[in-house]
């Protein structure tokens, strides 16, 4: 094809892109990547820093071409416009804000198909492609096959989790009910907008699941072939630390408290804390995680897990960051480029699993 290997791409420097493109550069002789890109759509002074820094670590900035001397009257020179680097990945990733993803693919990528093995989003792009959880359907990843992969967002991963090692193992028809109110924070710790001043309660927007998350979860769970009854709600309160979420699953099969704790405890994508407070957490997600994130799934709450009449499981989580989908993103990226070797090559982010915070 003309091109190197193992190229990576990544559309966007926010909240995900950011962290995400610094996680690739670090892993990058691990996992065998050549070069690592990103693209920059606005030269804003304030961003120098950033882009700098990425820059340092070995990533190369692209842009478009009609802003290459904007970006020179800054102080940076682009490697590549965002067309050649388009051309040149063999994984695309996109990072950009909720809705753009499916514009990029419908205007961009879908003409790169043919020299691109993958392209990846982020969060809510619906649509955008098959669905995606690292550790919950991986075997509903098809070669040739799924071309587009949508990283669910942090707390549907969340949801997901709980679900698949508190209910699924014990057989996959064993959900009769899942039930999550998300208490969101309010922003990321990165963003000086949209911070609420008091708690706000999320619209039920969609009459079947609720909210988005139940929602995704469900189509998680529908490449495996299951039709799962999830409902979530949420609110955002005014916190900037870490998500967090109240479930109760109904179970199909009477359960013991001791049994959902081995359950818990045999996953390595689950960390349990005996830790009540957010801030506690994400304390230790800032001392020893990979750039203050942990990468398991979920943070459980041990005092808060309780079973109620041998089949209701009940407590309380933590969603930790984003770390969750940082995971599924270089999960992903591994499958594009050898679906026979990504399991063993994500092993290198296993120091930043942790069984207990």
């Amino acid at each position: 094809m003309g091109k190197d290997k193992s190229v990576i791409h990544v559309v966007g420097t926010g909240t995900i892109g950011e962290p995400l493109i610094g996680l690739l550069c670090s892993f990058k002789e691990q996992a065998g990547f050549s070069e690592i890109t990103f693209h920059k759509r606005s030269p804003i002074a304030r961003d120098l820093p950033k882009m700098r820094a990425l820059v340092a670590r070995g990533a190369q900035l692209c842009v478009d071409e009609d802003r290459m001397n904007d970006f020179e009257v800054l102080g940076l020179k682009p490697a590549l416009t965002h067309e050649e680097a388009l051309a040149k990945a063999d994984v695309v990733i996109d990072c950009t804000p909720s809705g753009v993803g499916i514009s990029n693919k419908n205007e961009f990528y879908e003409k790169y198909l043919p020299t691109t093995k993958g392209f990846i989003a982020q969060g809510s792009e619906f649509g955008f492609g098959k669905m995606y959880a690292r550790g919950i359907n991986d075997q509903a990843l098809e070669v040739g096959r799924d071309r587009f992969i949508q990283v669910v967002s942090c707390n549907t991963h969340n949801l997901c989790a709980l679900v698949n090692t508190i209910a699924l193992v014990d057989g996959e028809d064993n959900l009769e009910e899942a039930r999550f109110l998300c208490i969101r924070r309010a922003n990321d710790i990165s963003q000086v907008s949209g911070f609420v001043p008091a708690p706000e309660i999320g619209k039920h927007k969609d009459p079947v699941f609720g909210t988005h998350h139940a929602r995704d979860a469900y189509h998680v769970f529908r490449t495996r072939a299951l039709e799962l009854n999830m409902w979530s709600s949420a609110l955002k309160v005014n916190t900037q630390y870490m998500h967090c979420i109240y479930f109760t699953l109904k179970l199909k099969r009477a359960v013991t408290k001791d049994e959902v704790f081995g359950r818990l405890r045999a996953d390595e994508r689950i960390s349990m804390t005996k830790k009540q407070s957010a801030g506690e957490v994400f304390s230790f997600g800032r001392d020893h995680g990979y750039f203050g994130r942990i990468l398991n799934q979920t943070v459980i709450v041990e005092s808060s897990i309780e079973v109620r009449k041998g089949h209701e499981v009940i407590g309380f989580c933590f969603t930790p960051q984003d770390g969750n989908s940082l995971l599924s993103s270089f999960s992903a990226v591994m499958w594009f480029l050898d679906p026979t070797t990504y399991v063993e090559k994500t092993k290198c982010l296993r120091p930043y699993f942790f069984a207990e915070v």
